[in-house]
């Protein structure tokens, strides 16, 4: 078991908010609002001749990376470890598949992608990992590049328009694989006994809960919210791939 003090560290998204501080916690670091400011531009410049749907998708990335890093959601991660699940929910469920849209990775490394992201997913969530993100902005960054990075691999092979039934299957088996991941990780933060993270222990009593009490509300967003997109993509890529079988 994890010590149970609280952390004193202040993590990367500053310091923990109340109700009532929420709205106004907005992340206004200038590196990364400049950093995403200049990514959006020079994408746009490149999409400049592209479908429309392509430049949608760069506009959802940027309002994914916007509600992930820079709104209110940010701080209140530092609250709540279900706002930390809710964070990696919009990461890897709307910020990467955007970016996957945007700019489809050609002949994207699916396998590898898939064991790099579940490393990634796993690893956010052993204690003392997680400590480390708390308390260094650059383990931090590491830890979100790990998902972003290989989530908009993953999701670009497994949404690449053609494929061949077999590729398809795969690709299917794979988004099932990572959404039944979820779903174990989901089981262990609900039916764990004790608190996994203590950095959480001074945050969670303004927002009426307690850290074992947020811990379980996590493993729920992580069971429910979580494994049913994932479980609804993999059986649109199984229809998709069945109707591209040639009739016999």
């Amino acid at each position: 078991m994890p010590d149970l003090l609280p952390t004193t560290a202040t993590p990367y998204c500053g310091p923990a908010p109340t109700p009532g501080t929420l709205a106004m916690a907005w992340n206004v670091d200038p590196v990364l609002i400049g950093l995403l400011t200049a990514g959006l531009l020079a994408g746009a410049w490149h999409l400049r001749g592209a479908q429309p749907g392509r430049r949608g998708a760069l506009a959802g990335a940027g309002g994914a990376a916007a509600v992930a890093f820079v709104g209110p959601l940010c701080a209140l991660t530092v609250a709540l470890f279900a706002a930390r699940t809710a964070h990696h929910l919009v990461v890897l469920l709307a910020l990467a598949p955007a970016l996957a849209l945007a700019f489809p990775w050609r002949r994207a490394p699916v396998g590898g992608a898939f064991l790099a992201l579940s490393v990634a997913l796993w690893a956010w969530h052993l204690p003392a990992v997680y400590a480390a993100a708390w308390d260094s902005a650059a383990a931090y960054w590491a830890l979100q590049g790990a998902l972003v990075l290989p989530g908009w691999a993953f999701w670009a092979g497994v949404m690449a328009r053609r494929q061949s039934f077999e590729r398809a299957l795969g690709a299917s088996a794979m988004v099932a694989a990572l959404a039944g991941q979820m779903g174990l990780i989901g089981a262990v933060l609900v039916f764990a006994p004790g608190v996994l993270y203590p950095e959480h222990l001074a945050g969670t009593a303004a927002f009426g809960l307690g850290a074992l009490e947020d811990q379980q509300l996590a493993g729920l967003l992580m069971w429910v919210p979580g494994m049913l997109p994932m479980a609804l993509i993999a059986g649109w890529l199984l229809r998709r791939a069945w109707a591209g079988l040639p009739a016999r």
